[in-house]
């Protein structure tokens, strides 16, 4: 069902059973696959490619150019998967070509109230961006994290699978795999073990993890404490996760705990 009042070029591509509510605006070059549902006043731009089974609430503003005095109106592009829910006043804006001219978010993902994802973002799956989170250019976000309300995410920055940030959080540095990090200049202050344990993953694997965490932020030469593990350890495939976390990318900070020696 659409409705009379919303605006929509004929050059879009609009999919069976999508539903499209009073005032919405929606530009030529966007796609909308079958049994996505807008709400009233959803403003849909740019080369924008939304995936089946979406939820988008009011006032979200989705594909306008990115907040980058950097662009010059490159062509850019997002692409959006499958049963997301984006909830009121939610902005996302593509990429840029220092970034890679494309922002990518999963599926299955809940984007509560005032969110924000800039340009160069590469969101993943099952994630839960809480009220007013708001994502700086270039950041990636693995599957299954949470971020907390109110936190600020610097450009470039990396949050690991399964990792959650608390609330009001700044994060200037990257968070783990299964990490749990906050502060006002995120600290590490352990693993996120009640993810872990709805990840389902056994109780041997969360002791070797918590071991291997002790283990390598005793001391802020935490590489170094990473070459002395044992072979056993490193073949644990959630140490490994973490280990390829940290080498993927060495000139990224690492959020560390606030009194490692």
């Amino acid at each position: 069902m659409i409705h009379h009042t919303a605006i929509i070029d004929k050059n879009s591509k609009i999919s069976s059973n999508v539903e499209i509510g009073p005032y919405c605006v929606i530009g030529p070059e966007v796609e909308i696959a079958s049994d996505t549902k807008l709400h009233s006043h959803v403003c849909i731009k740019g080369n924008t490619k939304i995936g089946k089974n979406n939820e988008i609430f009011p006032f979200t503003s989705i594909g306008t150019p990115p907040q980058d005095l950097k662009y010059k109106g490159e062509k850019n592009y997002i692409v959006i998967g499958d049963n997301n829910k984006l909830r009121e006043y939610v902005n996302i804006n593509p990429g840029t070509s220092h970034g890679g001219t494309i922002t990518k978010i999963g599926s299955n993902n809940l984007f509560m109230v005032y969110c924000h994802v800039a340009h160069d973002c590469n969101i993943g799956n099952n994630i839960v961006l809480a009220n007013n989170v708001q994502v700086g250019g270039h950041v990636t976000v693995e599957d299954n994290a949470i971020v907390g309300g109110s936190c600020a995410i610097h450009q470039y920055s990396r949050i690991g699978y399964l990792a959650m940030v608390g609330g009001m959080t700044g994060v200037l540095s990257d968070v783990i795999p299964y990490g749990l990090s906050l502060g006002n200049r995120n600290n590490l202050v352990g693993l996120n073990l009640i993810g872990l344990r709805r990840a389902k993953i056994s109780n041997e694997d969360i002791k070797i993890l918590q071991k291997f965490y002790d283990i390598i932020f005793a001391t802020q030469n935490f590489r170094m404490n990473i070459d002395n593990l044992n072979v056993d350890m490193k073949n644990n495939k959630y140490v490994k996760n973490i280990i390829d976390f940290i080498n993927s990318d060495k000139k990224r900070p690492i959020s560390l705990p606030e009194n490692i020696k």
